[in-house]
């Protein structure tokens, strides 16, 4: 059973301190979460082919990703993140990745024989981050291989994270979300991202609605600590979930989308999905960083 989870990894710096060189991102949590669940994983990135790239590339085939997929920029190195997170554990950004080698990873030598793999796995997977960073001809290339798979009966699972710096205006971000669902079988939006991308009040069932209009079969709206909307061909149920303690909200929904997916791939019904994903999102939510600290490693450059 493959999957194949396209996007930006980044090198992480995060306000409460640590060791060595972590890294992030919101494809790349989703990917760690499924490879440790067992999954056949293919991470499909770029990065450079300096030092700290090498130790990134060997840190994700540590964890069971299948790097086949990564390729390697000449001029450019990952890009960089910082997290600051206040009181309530709930965290803000600041980015550089301008030079990230990820925003032309569709122009190296390689991706064809990528998109070419791709077309016949068990799942695509990707967000409108991924989107936003590859730029025209990669979105172009990307939402094509979405569509013929989702023609041929295939899964193709997204995610609309949305960060406004990423875009040009939010025009363009909402007119790729848009593609991307209509090309999308499994839709993973979040209510606080939808509601900035679209600029209204749009409560979960309306933005269930909006998908399924662009083209989008099964969504499942994420709502925080008020849980999750599931809206299918056949119902529409909203999931609460209960109260847990938020030590660090990053990569909660990443752990989500992970939960649901595996559940999902392995034959499991909606409801025990759900459950699974909160469930993931639930632990994530309780320690530090996206990935529990205990099992991520820091990179040592060779």
């Amino acid at each position: 059973m493959k999957t194949f989870i396209v996007g930006e990894a980044m090198l992480e710096y995060h306000s409460h301190g640590g060791t060595g060189l972590r890294y992030g991102g919101d494809t790349l949590n989703t990917a760690i979460h499924l490879a440790r669940r067992g999954l056949d994983v293919a991470y499909v990135t770029a990065v450079g082919t300096d030092p700290v790239s090498d130790a990134l590339v060997r840190a994700w085939a540590e964890e069971g990703i299948d790097v086949t997929h990564v390729h390697r920029h000449p001029d450019r190195s990952p890009g960089i993140y910082a997290i600051h997170l206040d009181a309530a554990g709930e965290r803000s950004f600041l980015y550089w990745r301008d030079a990230s080698a990820a925003r032309e990873m569709f122009a190296l030598p390689g991706m064809e024989r990528t998109l070419a793999a791709a077309q016949d796995c068990d799942l695509v997977y990707f967000s409108l981050i991924s989107l936003a960073v590859i730029g025209d001809a990669g979105r172009e290339a990307l939402l094509g291989l979405a569509r013929a798979r989702k023609a041929a009966g295939r899964a193709v699972a997204y995610d609309s994270n949305y960060r406004p710096r990423l875009w040009p205006d939010a025009g363009q971000a909402q007119a790729a979300s848009l593609a991307a669902a209509g090309a999308a079988t499994i839709g993973l939006p979040t209510n606080v991202d939808e509601r900035e991308l679209f600029a209204d009040a749009a409560d979960e069932p309306a933005i269930a609605a909006r998908w399924h209009a662009a083209g989008c079969d099964e969504v499942i709206v994420k709502a925080g600590e008020r849980g999750c909307f599931h809206s299918g061909p056949d119902c529409a149920q909203a999931f609460p979930v209960a109260p847990v303690r938020v030590v660090d909200s990053s990569g909660a929904g990443d752990a989500f989308n992970a939960g649901y997916l595996h559940a999902r791939l392995i034959g499991a019904d909606r409801d025990r999905a759900i459950a699974a994903g909160q469930a993931l999102a639930a632990e994530t939510l309780g320690h530090l960083g996206a990935i529990e600290v205990g099992r991520r490693r820091a990179l040592n450059p060779a």
